[in-house]
């Protein structure tokens, strides 16, 4: 774990605006430490990136950081995009939370999963391991590339979601992807 006056573990972070509203990015040397969904106007969004982040404050990012941000407003404008390669900083992150967060961002655009299956896969047991994901999933500090938006609830269920907006947020994203919720069950795409 770094410490203040360790390089690597400084967090800076930078806002954009996308079809979404002002959207936001934390990183430390490291790779990324969060993004934020737009919160209900750009004040907020900074200051919710910035606490849950431990930001010293707003920069100009790196070339990959740059990239990313332009993917993210290219993802919310509706195009296909796949975070499964950015590089995370998960290191103040607890062992169990990494390894669910490595495990979701498997879970490709487009598909989904449960928190109960997302727990057997970790070897966890169904309805502990269920609480223990939907903890994580309720904590994740990098939705999009961590995307806890393809967890749902038992039954294909919608489930929670923290960003502002809540359930009707995390179904306008699953919608970008052509998951579409109709009589509450999922629809995939091309089903």
């Amino acid at each position: 774990m770094g410490t203040p006056q360790d390089p690597l573990a400084a967090i800076h972070h930078h806002l954009f605006d996308t079809a979404f509203g002002v959207c936001g990015v934390a990183w430390s040397m490291r790779g990324l430490t969060g993004v934020q969904l737009p919160e209900k106007d750009g004040a907020n969004t900074e200051f919710r990136l910035a606490a849950k982040c431990h930001s010293t404050g707003s920069a100009e990012p790196p070339q990959t950081i740059a990239t990313l941000a332009v993917n993210i407003q290219n993802y919310l404008d509706g195009e296909r995009v796949d975070f499964s390669s950015v590089t995370v900083d998960f290191s103040n992150m607890l062992e169990m939370r990494r390894r669910i967060y490595v495990a979701l961002r498997r879970v490709p655009f487009g598909r989904t999963t449960t928190y109960s299956e997302l727990a057997v896969l970790l070897g966890m047991t169904e309805w502990e391991g269920a609480r223990d994901v939907g903890e994580a999933m309720g904590r994740n500090p990098m939705p999009l590339v961590i995307p806890c938006h393809r967890v749902l609830a038992a039954g294909g269920k919608l489930g929670g979601f923290s960003a502002y907006g809540g359930g009707a947020t995390k179904q306008r994203l699953l919608a970008l992807e052509g998951v579409h919720f109709d009589g509450g069950a999922p629809r995939l795409p091309g089903v």
